[in-house]
């Protein structure tokens, strides 16, 4: 009897095991292999829009790692509102999710489970993460940059940057234009400053053939005539800014946006005469911009406390004058 109930509680146990699987065996089966050999399984969890992450990209994602038992994350970026650019190849340095990374789109929510060799190992990486771990990674790609292009395209000579087709160069700057709106709205003006400019050079140092390719060119450098002036505005320089915004001009001299810049780049400078002076050229393009009209009101009341001040100093050199007389 006492065998027959050993072998009535083994069943008992496998039972218990096969409807009541561990977490990580429950997800096993809800998951695609990546590689085909086990080692990477994945679950898409909300899909995303677009091409996959190309290899040498430079990804922004969320991501929280766990172990199985586990509720709390051993790593997460869930609480930064503000996630680093990571660069593939250098910054992410998990096998695993640097080739799960590259099965994903923009916007897609993804879980990953990570055997040991594409994980921390079968040495682990103690106290945090025991020997032989598989681990479960929760990944949203919020965006990522071609950057792998860009660095093909600026490790080329000048010589063989022009024999590519413009084509390819405005692929080229339009990756940098959209790392730096990235690093702009995360407030890292410097940064963003450093890709404008990068992508204006590359535009500059341009040859071009026909009338058509300068043309295009010169389209091709308002927006970071424009983008530059309003990060040198952020960073406090003022007149960086003024010269970005008469670039701007030179290129496109009706431009509201670049008006609207140099007016506020003139306020910056208290030269409240010539901000009027953009901003009613611009509001005569824009009558109804609310922007452009507060910025022209208040460039008003400074240009008129500046004349009273100006004003009554004058008065009282003139009073002294006269006393002295």
């Amino acid at each position: 009897m006492g065998g027959n109930g050993l072998i009535t509680s083994i069943r008992r146990m496998i039972h218990t095991e096969e409807n009541n699987p561990r977490p990580f065996e429950h997800l096993r089966r809800q998951m695609d292999d990546v590689l085909g050999d086990g080692g990477i399984l994945k679950q898409v969890v909300q899909p995303g829009d677009g091409p996959p992450i190309p290899q040498n990209a430079s990804v922004l994602i969320h991501y929280s790692g766990f172990l199985e038992f586990s509720d709390q994350p051993f790593v997460t970026t869930t609480n930064i509102k503000y996630p680093r650019i990571m660069k593939l190849g250098r910054d992410v340095t998990l096998a695993g999710l640097e080739l799960g990374l590259l099965t994903m789109q923009k916007g897609e929510f993804s879980r990953f489970l990570f055997n040991p060799q594409y994980a921390y190992g079968e040495m682990g990486c103690p106290p945090m993460i025991p020997a032989g771990a598989v681990v479960l990674y929760e990944v949203h790609v919020l965006d990522f940059f071609d950057s792998g292009q860009v660095d093909n395209f600026i490790a080329m000579s000048q010589e063989e940057q022009n024999t590519v087709q413009l084509s390819t160069l405005f692929e080229v700057v339009n990756t940098l234009r959209s790392f730096g709106n990235r690093c702009f709205n995360q407030s890292r003006y410097d940064s963003a400053k450093e890709r404008y400019k990068q992508a204006m050079m590359l535009l500059r140092n341009r040859e071009t053939q026909t009338d058509g390719e300068r043309e295009s060119i010169k389209t091709a450098l308002l927006p970071f005539y424009l983008n530059l002036s309003l990060t040198e505005l952020r960073l406090d320089s003022p007149q960086k800014a003024l010269k970005y915004g008469n670039k701007a001009l030179e290129t496109d001299s009706g431009n509201t946006k670049a008006l609207f810049r140099c007016g506020q780049a003139y306020l910056g400078l208290h030269e409240y005469e010539s901000a009027q002076s953009c901003l009613i050229t611009a509001q005569a393009k824009r009558p109804f911009d609310s922007d452009i009209n507060n910025l022209l009101r208040k460039a008003a009341l400074l240009y008129k406390d500046s004349l009273d001040k100006q004003k009554d100093l004058y008065s009282k050199m003139f009073r002294g004058w006269k006393g002295a007389q």
